[in-house]
């Protein structure tokens, strides 16, 4: 059995299949053309178009990530090719954790703060009480899920919202269009967390943001194309001003790495972070990758993605 292996930090990667899967010859990229060709299985991440159509015999296809839109959008993704995708695999706490920096930093008035101390001006502002500071998430998937539940647990009353019907315990769930416009009206910090779908894409419109009461803040550790990037910057305001909403924290862009003549890189009231909110923890996703491989090879039901819903 043959795995092809591609993703940054390869040699970690490598080593940890080599040990946890021996029963497999781990190839990478670096391999020889007529070794890593008609490998059985693909461990991938964004992997380039050129070698995705060398491998035209793949039985299954492991996406080192939660999001699947590079994949799905590479014009050599071999055709009927069962892919399965990390679900969690321990980003959910560390994407919580981003959720909460941001929230806090908006509760707590740290952006005020940070202001004031331009201007060497010394006052405190009163403390809004987590429980008036209602949370939406949108994205119930594995790591939205546990991120509201997180969130709830912190003391925050979190509004979740998912395409279709959800239950969860603590969580106020909505779903569709009028459940959207109805999460949005009573938010002051909204999470994305949905997967880059096309009907996912700029989700976040100039609409939407005008839906969110007026200082609401903007959480972005999900996927860049759920935000219309213009409209956002005319609901944040222009210089000083201070627009509709009262800032933004942005982990993820349609363009990375973020171009340089960006003007979110200068506004006064974003801030940015190089997709970094929920790194893939290689022990957990490495035991995702055996499993699916070993689930394959047995013939068992494994769950897979949906090409048409794009997650």
């Amino acid at each position: 059995m043959r795995v092809l292996l591609h993703i940054d930090d390869i040699d970690t990667w490598r080593q940890a299949l080599v040990e946890r899967l021996p029963e497999a010859e781990i190839v990478t990229a670096d391999d020889p053309a007529d070794k890593r060709r008609n490998a059985d299985y693909l461990a991938v991440w964004q992997p380039p178009e050129a070698l995705l159509a060398e491998q035209a015999q793949a039985k299954g296809i492991i996406n080192l990530g939660a999001g699947v839109d590079a994949l799905l959008n590479n014009p050599a993704l071999p055709e009927n090719v069962p892919i399965v995708k990390l679900r969690d695999a321990g980003m959910a706490e560390l994407i919580a954790d981003y959720a909460r920096y941001g929230i806090l930093h908006f509760q707590r008035d740290f952006d005020r703060y940070r202001r004031q101390q331009a201007q060497r001006e010394w006052r405190a502002h009163a403390v809004v009480d987590k429980h008036d500071w209602p949370v939406g998430v949108l994205g119930l998937g594995a790591i939205g899920a546990k991120v509201a539940a997180m969130l709830a647990a912190d003391g925050f009353p979190v509004h979740g919202w998912s395409r279709t019907p959800k239950s969860l315990a603590g969580i106020r769930c909505h779903h569709g269009d009028t459940g959207l416009a109805a999460l949005l009206r009573q938010v002051r910090s909204l999470v994305l967390l949905l997967p880059s779908t096309a009907s996912t894409r700029h989700i976040m419109d100039a609409e939407a943001l005008a839906a969110l009461p007026k200082g609401a803040s903007l959480i972005n550790p999900g996927r860049g194309s759920l935000i219309d990037e213009a409209a956002l910057l005319d609901a944040l305001g222009e210089g000083a001003q201070e627009g509709r909403l009262r800032g933004a924290i942005l982990d993820a862009f349609p363009e990375e790495p973020l171009p340089a003549t960006s003007p979110l890189w200068t506004h006064p009231r974003i801030w940015i972070t190089p997709h970094m909110a929920g790194p893939t923890p290689l022990g957990e996703a490495v035991d995702q990758v055996v499993a699916a491989i070993r689930a394959f090879e047995a013939g068992d039901e494994i769950e897979t993605v949906d090409p048409d819903a794009g997650y």
